[in-house]
Formats: C-alpha cells, sequence, structure tokens
C-alpha cells in the first residue's frame, strides 16, 4: 500500500474539500438570509438542495461519465468542483448561489463513486476496506474541523471567503490528484446504459442498498437532533455541546478507520456485528437519556459506530458488482452513495415525526428498529452470498 498512499490521501483531501462544502451552508444560514434579504427556510435549500443534488447525481452521472478514463474524470470533477464554489463565493443572486450549490452537490456524488472504486484499485484486495475507509476519512474529517472552520471564516471575514477556502482547499486536492493518481489506473470496459441498469435485477446488490438506508439512517434518528437532546434531556450547556460535537465527530473518524480494519477480510460477517453493537447502544442511550454522565458516554459511543459501516458497505457493493460485470462497479458504488443519503433524509424524517408524536427520548429506540432490521438482513444477506464472494 505503501507506493500508493499519498494517492489515496489526496483522494481523502478532496473528500474533505467537498465535506466541507456539504456542512458549511448550515453554520452560515443566518448570513446567507442575511445577505439576499430571503426567509431563513428559503436559505435551508441550500442545505436539502445539496443532499438531493447527491442523491440524483451519483447515479445519474457516474453511468454517462463511465467512457471517461477514472484519472481524467477525477480530475475534471475537481475542476467543476473549484469552479462551482468560487462562483458561489461571487453569486450575485440567490438563485445563483442556489444554483453553484446543486452543481457541487452533482460533482459530490461522482465524486464518491469513482473514488470509492480508485481506492479500491490502488491496494491489494485484503486491504480493499481500509483503503475506503482512509478515503472516507475526508468526510469525517471534514465534519470535525472543516464545517466549524468554515463557519468560523464566514463570521469573521464574510460567508463569500468560506467557499474561497473551500475552493482553495479543492485546488491543492486537484494538484495532489495530478501529482499522486497513477496515470495508468485500471479501466474496465464500460458497458452500454441498458447493461448497467441490470444493477437493479442484481438482489444481493439491493439488499446491500436497501440496507444501507436502513442501518446508516438508523443512527440519524438520533443525531440530526442531538443537540436538543444533550441541552433538554441531559442538561449540558450549549458551550458544551460544542465541545462534544468535536469530540463525537472525532470517535466518528476513529470508528471509520476501524470499520475499514474489520471489515477488510469477512466485510459481511463483520456487518452483522457491527449493526448489531449499534442497536444495542442506542437501546443505552434511550436507557441512559436522563443520566449526565453516563448519557454522554452512550453517545460518544454511538458516534463510534455511527460510520464504522461505511467502508464495508461500500466494499461489498464493489464485490457484488464485480462478481456479475466489472463494467458496472462505478454505477453501483454510486447507488449506494445515494442509499447513503436517503438513510440520513429517512432518519431525520422518522425523528421529527417522534419528536411531534411522541418526545425526544423515544428517538434511540427507533433507530434502534431500523438498525437492528439491518443486522438481521445483512445476517441473512452473509449467510446466502458470502461465500460467493472472493473476500481474501
Amino acid at each position: 500500500m505503501n507506493k500508493n498512499k499519498f494517492a489515496i490521501l489526496a483522494l481523502a483531501v478532496s473528500a474533505f474539500a467537498i465535506g466541507m462544502t456539504e456542512f458549511i451552508s448550515v453554520g452560515l444560514l443566518p448570513l446567507i438570509k442575511d445577505a439576499f434579504n430571503v426567509t431563513l427556510p428559503l436559505a435551508g435549500l441550500t442545505v436539502s438542495m445539496y443532499a438531493i443534488g447527491v442523491t440524483v447525481g451519483a447515479p445519474v452521472l457516474t453511468p454517462l461519465t463511465n467512457k471517461m478514463k477514472r484519472k481524467h474524470l477525477l480530475i475534471g470533477i475537481m475542476l467543476i468542483f473549484i469552479i462551482a464554489n468560487a462562483l458561489a463565493a461571487f453569486s450575485f443572486s440567490f438563485s445563483m448561489l442556489l444554483a453553484m450549490r446543486i452543481l457541487s452537490a452533482l460533482m459530490h456524488g461522482v465524486f464518491m463513486s469513482v473514488a470509492t472504486a480508485i481506492a479500491s484499485d490502488l491496494v491489494t484486495p485484503d486491504k480493499r476496506s481500509s483503503a475506503i475507509a482512509m478515503m472516507f476519512t475526508g468526510l469525517t474529517v471534514a465534519t470535525i474541523t472543516g464545517a466549524p472552520f468554515g463557519t468560523w471564516i464566514g463570521q469573521q471575514f464574510g460567508w463569500e471567503m468560506s467557499f474561497v477556502a473551500i475552493s482553495i482547499i479543492g485546488l491543492l486536492s486537484l494538484i495532489a490528484n495530478i501529482i499522486f493518481v497513477p496515470n495508468d489506473l485500471t479501466e474496465y470496459d464500460q458497458a452500454p446504459m441498458s447493461e448497467q441498469l441490470k444493477v437493479f435485477n442484481n438482489k444481493p446488490l439491493l439488499a446491500v442498498y436497501l440496507i444501507t438506508a436502513l442501518g446508516y439512517g438508523g443512527t440519524f434518528v438520533v443525531y440530526t437532533y442531538l443537540t436538543t437532546l444533550l441541552t433538554k434531556s441531559l442538561g449540558y450547556s450549549d458551550h458544551a455541546v460544542v465541545i462534544i460535537l468535536i469530540l463525537y465527530g472525532v470517535m466518528v473518524a476513529i470508528g471509520n478507520t476501524l470499520g475499514g480494519k474489520f471489515t477488510n477480510l469477512n466485510p459481511t460477517k463483520a456487518l452483522v456485528w457491527i449493526f448489531l453493537i449499534q442497536a444495542i447502544i442506542l437501546l443505552l442511550v434511550g436507557a441512559t437519556v436522563h443520566y449526565h454522565i453516563l448519557g454522554l458516554i452512550s453517545i460518544l459511543l454511538m458516534g463510534l459506530f455511527a460510520f464504522m459501516n461505511v467502508p464495508g458497505l461500500q466494499l461489498i457493493v464493489v464485490l457484488f458488482a464485480e462478481k456479475e460485470n466489472t463494467s458496472t462497479v462505478n454505477f453501483a458504488s454510486s447507488l449506494n452513495i445515494s442509499a447513503f443519503n436517503i438513510g440520513i433524509t429517512l432518519g431525520s424524517v422518522i425523528g421529527g415525526f417522534v419528536l411531534e408524536h411522541f418526545s425526544i427520548i423515544s428517538t434511540p429506540y427507533f433507530g434502534f428498529l431500523m438498525v437492528i432490521l439491518a443486522s438481521g438482513m445483512m445476517y441473512l444477506l452473509h449467510k446466502k452470498e458470502s461465500t460467493a464472494l472472493v473476500e481474501c
């Protein structure tokens, strides 16, 4: 892995820039609202439309770009990403800002699918999940430092400078990709769109997409409203919440790395246990929601397992797609990126429903139901399909 480690790190820096872009609008909403004289819900479209752009862009654009060489596609994605964020900084209307956010989101979806495939090809088979985890670390680090840093820049120097900073980081990652990502990447024969769509006939893959949405999204039933849970139920101050969220992000990053190591050799079996333990931890969160210290420990443990499933889920999508048709790997991977975003949306909506009809202390139990269902489905998939995969 040493030879290509810098290439994977370059992909991680790109993922950091993209992750920073994804989360930046949340912190900048009040500034954007005032700058364009729009309502807060309208300013919120910069968040929601981005999520929709990722969900739709990944499966739609990935097959359309399959005939491009992977490195050329990677460079093209980052160029458009840089331009989109630079133009966002100089938007003369809210509509222009929203359009640039959507363009960035479309690049986000394609990048994550192609970068997953590149990272897994740069290492030996027994290191593929770890390589994917390293690439995804860019996203997790963005949640810890990128978004708060970008928000601080916006508060100190104007919201426009936040997007300028993202463009600069994107430019640095582009240079790193040009230098370190090999020119002789493995290129697969690309099937026509009709062949790509046969992915939807691959039942194990469809099962993985559902598992991704349920297992990854279950945590977001709680996480979406974590600030309220920390302040209203556990009694932490607003200042303490900021520190706790940083600690939570650190736990997410650790969990992502561990998840890569745990799922290198037998991803389906490892994921059964990862989901099962996360489900138990969600029950623990519910049981300790009124205990100041124990509740905090439970939430940090939830963070540890929140992203632990990501590398393994991406790896088994690649494995199942390769088993049927190597030319569909990028498209299959892009659909799982959409499944992650669907999971986030599903978790947020269910969490909102729970808040409206029950109470915030009930959110962990609804999250538990989603994750335990994912664990059960992964167990059935493991029993039926794991022996057919090449996982060594």
